[in-house]
């Protein structure tokens, strides 16, 4: 069995597309738990009405690919962090009680999951994501012939122009920790698969990890908050291998949540400050004596960002990478006790357990 965490924030908008489109593959073999970080917005209620049918859902025009709607009611169980397994549920909404950030939520909907004996496979998806039944069905019949692995990704394209690829798996620099997606805007019709060899790490917004991957390594590490956490989990996997699975395609609406880049439009200064921010912990944690080459990549990057007329992103780089307060655009964002939370946290703590980094 196949179980999907999806974490949300903020994601009354985008995250029923994301579970019709699962829905609709009709595959009785996923367990789905949705984790909420205590949205301020109507998220839940959203989630509630919908599962219980008082809400008509249609879907949205954009969709890449045509699907009918789950008949409903759905049984939506809820349950706070730490709830015990309910077979009942078509589809189960966790409360996580904070804004835990991205690898906060994921490791409560990984906790909840492992408890099922019969879930072999962990698949964590974007809110922001819409999969075809097609893909599922790839992957379901890559699981069922690959044996032991560590994670599995596939490609990733953009929902908003389905024929152009936003990653294909990722590549890190060890010496800067700059990332970069594989086959970034090339064409999903004419651009073949990449070799597994190239993949330094699978990205979060579709991400299948093995059991054995996730009892050998623990979860991820929350201190990122935002960004480098499915890097630095991938890093952490011993000789269990990165897997590409041809034909498992998810589609994904960049930076609804976050304010991510996307065609035409340059990060936000919330992200390009946890981008930042995450880089230097990453590197201060696996590689601290790059330290000195990726400051002085990061503060070239913030000159260019300057000169082309960005200067509230620019700054958010300044003052991630030189640890000073986030500016009043980028704390703004969060609620005081996520900001508590999120800068209260020793940085680089290691909340996993140990496993020899792959060079």
């Amino acid at each position: 069995m196949l179980g999907v965490v999806i974490v949300t924030y903020n994601s009354e908008d985008i995250i029923l597309d994301c579970l019709e489109s699962l829905l609709s593959s009709g595959d009785p073999d996923l367990r789905i738990v949705v984790v909420d970080n205590a949205s301020p917005d109507a998220t839940v209620s959203r989630l509630r009405e919908w599962a219980a049918g008082t809400a008509p859902y249609t879907p949205p025009a954009d969709s890449p690919f045509s699907f009918v709607p789950a008949p409903k009611p759905l049984a939506l169980i809820e349950g706070q962090r730490g709830m015990a397994p309910d077979r009942s549920a078509d589809v189960t909404l966790l409360h996580s009680g904070r804004n835990a950030g991205y690898a906060g939520g994921v490791n409560a909907g990984l906790a909840y999951l492992a408890q099922f004996e019969e879930v072999d496979d962990f698949w964590i998806l974007n809110p922001d994501s819409m999969v075809p039944g097609a893909s599922i069905a790839a992957l379901k019949q890559k699981l069922a012939t690959v044996g032991e692995y560590g994670m599995i990704g596939g490609r990733v394209n953009y929902l908003e122009r389905p024929d152009r690829i936003q990653i294909d798996g990722g590549t890190i620099s060890l010496n800067t920790g700059v990332t970069g997606n594989i086959n970034l805007g090339k064409s999903h019709r004419e651009t073949p698969p990449p070799d597994a060899g190239q993949l330094d790490f699978i990205t979060g917004a579709s991400l299948v990890a093995s059991r054995k991957f996730y009892e050998t390594v623990g979860p991820m590490i929350e201190d990122y908050f935002l960004y480098y956490e499915e890097v630095d989990w991938a890093l952490r996997r011993g000789d269990l291998p990165l897997i590409y699975c041809d034909g498992f395609v998810a589609y994904h609406r960049a930076g609804t949540s976050i304010g991510s880049p996307t065609f035409g439009r340059i990060a936000s200064p919330f992200s390009h400050y946890f981008k930042y921010r995450s880089r230097m912990m990453f590197l201060r944690r696996l590689r601290p004596w790059r330290l000195p080459l990726g400051y002085g990549y990061a503060m070239a990057k913030a000159a260019q960002i300057m000169v082309k007329g960005h200067a509230p992103e620019a700054w958010a780089v300044v003052a991630a990478v030189n640890g000073l307060a986030p500016p009043r655009n980028v704390r703004g964002v969060l609620s005081p006790d996520t900001a508590e939370y999120v800068f209260g946290r020793s940085a680089g703590k290691d909340t996993g357990k140990t496993q020899h980094m792959r060079s």
